[in-house]
């Protein structure tokens, strides 16, 4: 995708909050519990490498990402730490993962029966790494009996030569609620999982940010820190009280490319939904829908000078309008995200009027947005 550097739009992301959000994780972890940044989804929208960069100068000692490609592209930036996938690969996928060290998520024996024989015909002296992921109650993949765990180790333990036994892993599902009840739930399935591994693997995690945070669970010794290291809380308003500070690492501002005076009654944007009720001073910011600035943020206000301006008329592709409580210059900027005088716009914010989570929101942003780093 096309980036618009030259467009007067751009997500500014703070290096240093990155490094704090992270330095502060790090502090907080046990001693012998390992911290592993996850970067999936080029780093939430931050920017996968530079998120990187900054997460192994606060101390991370690995990375998670979703795909194997995601993982790829941190090895040829120069990572050498160890990446886990914490999605399904494709079996013939795998040759290239072991060669790169990369190590994968398993979920099913055929997997590894398909895997080892693929293998087999690459041979090679590096071994597969390999997670085992067990479903304790998210319901979304893993092992969800004692018995099919107990069949998968065994599987890898036949075909040693290929595989390495590195990991297991659960994910709790309600780990960002005030209500105990289903995390407790999820957590006897975990020790009942666990009671059929005779010999742990190096690294045993079922610790998302949000159970890092908020729940003490014995027995395990790697945490896979997401959305706190952009400085976004997990539990959004739920939880509000964290045990560190988060520093929040996106600004979103642009330049306002156009400014015009309308008279009383003359409409703005697509279905003329929006209707001057008295002469108004509107202005034009280019970003849209394609930036992931949805149709649905028509009614939510941005800031101009530290007012808090109205989006009036449907959100465009590439641009929207606004109601400005005088003529400003073109290029004057615009908040969409964060401070501007005495007031600030959160992601949160946006999360509130998109009716969504926090998460949604960053990874919304576009490729083509500019992202500059500071």
């Amino acid at each position: 995708m096309t980036v618009g550097n030259l467009r007067n739009a751009r997500l500014i992301i703070n290096q240093e909050a990155i490094f704090n959000n992270v330095r502060n994780a790090v502090e907080k972890t046990q001693a012998g519990t390992d911290l592993f940044v996850v970067v999936k989804a080029d780093g939430y929208g931050h920017g996968a490498i530079q998120v990187a960069r900054m997460a192994e100068k606060a101390g991370a000692k690995g990375f998670c990402v979703a795909l194997l490609e995601e993982g790829l592209a941190l090895r040829h930036a120069g990572f050498t730490e160890p990446i886990l996938v914490l999605g399904i690969t494709e079996p013939a996928a795998a040759a290239i993962a072991r060669d790169q060290r990369i190590s994968l998520t398993v979920t099913s024996d055929e997997w590894l029966t398909t895997v080892a024989a693929i293998l087999a015909q690459q041979p090679s002296q590096a071994k597969l790494a390999i997670h085992l992921a067990m479903d304790t109650g998210m319901g979304r993949i893993g092992f969800q009996k004692p018995a099919e765990l107990k069949q998968a180790i065994s599987t890898l333990t036949r075909f040693d030569k290929v595989f390495e036994f590195e990991g297991l892993f659960t994910h709790f599902s309600t780990a960002d609620s005030k209500d105990d009840t289903y995390f407790n739930y999820q957590y006897e399935n975990f020790q009942k999982m666990m009671a059929v591994v005779k010999q742990r693997p190096k690294y045993v995690h079922v610790a998302n940010t949000a159970t890092s945070m908020w729940h003490q669970v014995c027995g395990a010794n790697m945490v896979r820190y997401g959305i706190a290291t952009y400085g976004l809380n997990p539990s959004g308003r739920e939880i509000t009280e964290t045990p560190y500070p988060l520093f929040p690492a996106m600004r979103f501002e642009a330049g306002l490319i156009h400014v015009k005076k309308i008279q009383k009654g003359r409409s703005i944007g697509y279905g003329a939904t929006y209707q001057a009720k008295d002469d108004e001073w509107i202005g034009t910011v280019p970003v849209g829908y394609a930036d992931g600035f949805p149709r649905k943020m028509q009614g939510f206000s941005v800031l101009v000078d530290g007012h808090f301006c109205p989006v009036v008329g449907r959100v465009c592709m590439d641009q929207f309008m606004i109601r400005l409580p005088k003529r400003y210059p073109v290029d004057t900027i615009v908040t969409i995200i964060g401070q501007s005088g005495s007031n600030q716009i959160t992601v949160d914010d946006i999360a509130d009027q998109l009716e969504t989570i926090n998460y949604e929101v960053i990874c919304g942003f576009s490729e083509r947005l500019q992202r500059k780093y500071v």
